[in-house]
């Protein structure tokens, strides 16, 4: 407390003065201070200065400010936000996960260069194989290169066919399903209307079985024709049996 009152007395003493010199010679000039009471009025100011910007840095913008200043006589200063421990260790932290000397950043953008070269030499690879796929710069491809090619569009015909037919099965099964519904709707409206059901569809016919040769014709004893070869005139009377 002592230490504090007796900068206070010296910061009064000497505010005016150091106004008017200010005023007079305009920015204050960038080098050390000789005059001890003068250093020491200047630090003084500055460092309240300097606690009251940390201060308002905090409240206004939500930032954690941690703030240490050692006076020339080794006296400490210190303003937290929040705790000064647990900023001096977020700093740590963020000291030593991110690398700041010039050599490691060369390292990290030679490190870049070369995985953008490799993807380059990839990306030419896959245009390259695109462009064959499409049958196109097939003039320096080798016997070998040109039937892995074939064996590759044979393989992607068969997955698109495969495909293909997945989807007709599908679209099948909901046209099969959407038909049901419909019978059983059209059943419902004829029943509540008391409409007799429509004659089955040519489709539903040919599903029906057809009954057998036996009881839709006769046999072939009981078969009489009208087949004769001649003239009329000879042909014989039929005589009805009695």
């Amino acid at each position: 407390m002592v230490g504090l009152m007796e900068d206070e007395v010296i910061y009064i003493r000497w505010m005016n003065k150091e106004r008017k010199e200010e005023m007079v010679r305009g920015k204050t000039q960038m080098k050390f201070i000789e005059n001890a009471t003068s250093r020491q009025v200047t630090f003084s100011k500055r460092r309240n200065g300097l606690l009251k910007k940390a201060f308002e840095l905090s409240v206004l913008c939500d930032a954690e400010v941690a703030l240490i200043v050692f006076s020339p006589r080794g006296k400490l200063y210190e303003f937290a936000s929040s705790s000064m421990q647990e900023t001096i260790e977020r700093y740590r932290r963020h000291a030593r996960d991110t690398p700041t000397t010039p050599r490691s950043v060369e390292q990290n953008m030679q490190h870049l260069k070369q995985e953008a070269s490799s993807m380059m030499e990839k990306i030419d690879l896959l245009e390259a194989s695109k462009r064959k796929l499409l049958g196109e710069g097939l003039g320096s491809c080798s016997i070998d290169e040109l039937q892995e090619i074939e064996k590759q569009l044979e393989r992607s015909v068969g997955n698109v066919r495969a495909r293909k037919t997945q989807v007709f099965k599908e679209q099948i099964q909901q046209l099969k399903e959407k038909e049901k519904t419909l019978v059983a709707e059209n059943c419902r409206l004829s029943l509540k209307y008391g409409i007799c059901p429509q004659p089955a569809t040519k489709d539903q016919r040919e599903k029906q079985p057809e009954p057998y040769a036996e009881s839709s014709s006769p046999s072939n004893s009981d078969v009489e024709t009208e087949l004769f070869i001649g003239l009329p005139e000879t042909r014989p009377r039929r005589i009805s049996p009695t």
